[in-house]
């Protein structure tokens, strides 16, 4: 039996939460979703980084601090994981969360002291644990820290799958197709400055979370309540800043208005738009991928994507694109959590905004997911893309978007009288004008080849280049 402000309550015997945390778990019976990892991790070091600072200035004991500390690195170590056991949609602001976090640490911290489970003493959880600390500036705190981290281990799979998509665009240079647009027949382009751009595209989705990532570090810690710092020390917040910052390599910075970082949590509203941006992009990515690889028989069959499994259960040899397919579904629900966090976002009242939990969950999971889709894409489907080269080459003769080059030297109208004169008849654009006799044979060669259409700016150059000679 343990006690609180409401009275006494029964909690498991072995377990390192308390009286409040078990309050929260019959109060919450949700979705059976639990804490990221990352918030985890992120609020142990940030009582790790806050009991250092209070034992270094005298505000706890050395003993008391030296013990909470331990406990808190081993949390953020992931030791103490399944002791966190509120649900994600809980009381707002994560009170419950966080009370969960200081019976954790306080409990943990007693057993390193030799005392018993529950007991709460010599270490309290809110006396010593949450020492000049309040949920309404922990909470944004850890939920920053555990946004930045993972944005952090995010980036490299950005960035991975960014050079896959260069690495191809490379590959397949010399590769002539046909460009679409509207879904129709467009000028020629080459099938690597398709993949070239979707490698481009990720380039700068990293850059937006780079962005997101430096406004994350700016921390509301030292706020207290309300934002105004009561019963904190004049040297604590900047204290434990330093502190967190040694421990993570992060340059942590105050944030330069405590009201500001509880009634606002702008950080996090740019870090769901970069990774909804993100998401996007990958679900344009992943439907380009699925047309340019459908058929093979019946579809464009410019690409050819890696076999994993067999697509179907009643048609035979069927191949199915399922990683394009899942990259598009990973990134409908990082869309989604968009949307839920920023309705979190603008829920706030007055100095605080108690639609925290929800945010973190929606910000972190989509991170998270975003994470290891990307991996896998780049992994088990990007690196193993194979070019048709045969159909690409008969697309980019095909296509009667070409007259577009004769523009310059018969006027719009009478190229659009072109192709229509060459859809009617079915004979190239080529043959046409030739017969037409409109430009002498070698400037016709010039004009309509595929490939001079997919660098003009090159060809250009070229001609200045020899005239200056």
């Amino acid at each position: 039996m343990e006690k609180d402000s409401l009275g006494s309550y029964p909690v498991p015997a072995a377990a390192y939460y308390g009286v409040q945390t078990q309050r929260a778990v019959e109060n919450y019976p949700i979705s059976g979703l639990r804490a990221a990892p990352a918030l985890i991790e992120a609020y142990g070091l940030q009582k790790w980084a806050s009991a250092r600072a209070n034992r270094e200035l005298g505000m706890i004991t050395h003993k008391l601090g030296r013990a909470i500390e331990t406990a808190a690195l081993e949390v953020a170590e992931h030791r103490w994981d399944a002791q966190f056991v509120v649900d994600v949609y809980q009381a707002g602001a994560g009170v419950s969360f966080h009370m969960n976090v200081n019976e954790v640490l306080a409990n943990r911290a007693n057993e390193l002291l030799g005392q018993s489970l529950g007991q709460y003493s010599p270490v309290h959880p809110n006396d010593h644990v949450n020492f000049g600390q309040s949920t309404n500036d922990t909470f944004p705190t850890a939920m920053r820290i555990a946004a930045r981290l993972e944005l952090d281990r995010l980036r490299p799979a950005v960035q991975g799958a960014a050079a896959a998509f260069a690495a191809k665009g490379r590959e397949f240079d010399s590769i002539l197709k046909a460009g679409r647009t509207h879904m129709q027949d467009a000028v020629p382009i080459r099938l690597g400055q398709e993949f070239a751009a979707y490698g481009a595209a990720l380039e700068q989705a990293d850059k937006e979370l780079a962005h997101a990532a430096d406004g994350l570090l700016e921390l509301g810690l030292g706020g207290s309540a309300v934002g105004t710092g009561l019963n904190t020390h004049a040297e604590y917040r900047g204290l434990a800043l330093r502190h967190l910052a040694r421990k993570t390599g992060l340059a942590w910075r105050p944030a330069r208005d405590l009201r500001f970082a509880m009634q606002s949590q702008w950080p996090m509203a740019v870090a769901s738009s970069a990774l909804r941006n993100l998401a996007l992009e990958v679900i344009r990515i992943a439907n380009d991928l699925r047309l340019l690889a459908s058929g093979p028989m019946t579809g464009f069959n410019e690409i050819m994507l890696p076999a994993l499994q067999p697509g179907s259960s009643i048609m035979p040899g069927k191949v199915n694109p399922v990683m394009p397919e899942m990259a598009a579904m990973v990134a409908f629900q990082a869309v989604g959590n968009d949307v839920a966090a920023a309705l979190a976002l603008q829920a706030g009242q007055l100095e605080l905004n108690v639609m925290m939990p929800a945010m973190a969950h929606a910000v972190l999971h989509s991170a998270g997911i975003m994470k290891n889709m990307l991996e896998v894409l780049t992994r088990r489907c990007v690196a193993g893309i194979q070019a048709n080269p045969e159909r690409c080459q008969f697309y980019a003769g095909a296509t009667l978007a070409q007259a577009t080059a004769l523009n310059p030297h018969i006027g719009y109208a009478r190229a659009a009288e072109l192709v229509k004169e060459a859809l009617a008849s079915n004979r190239s654009l080529l043959e046409l004008a030739r017969e037409k006799n409109l430009l002498p044979e070698a400037a016709l060669r010039e004009i309509l080849n595929p490939r001079a259409m997919t660098e003009p700016t090159r060809k250009k150059e070229s001609r200045k280049r020899k005239a200056e000679a």
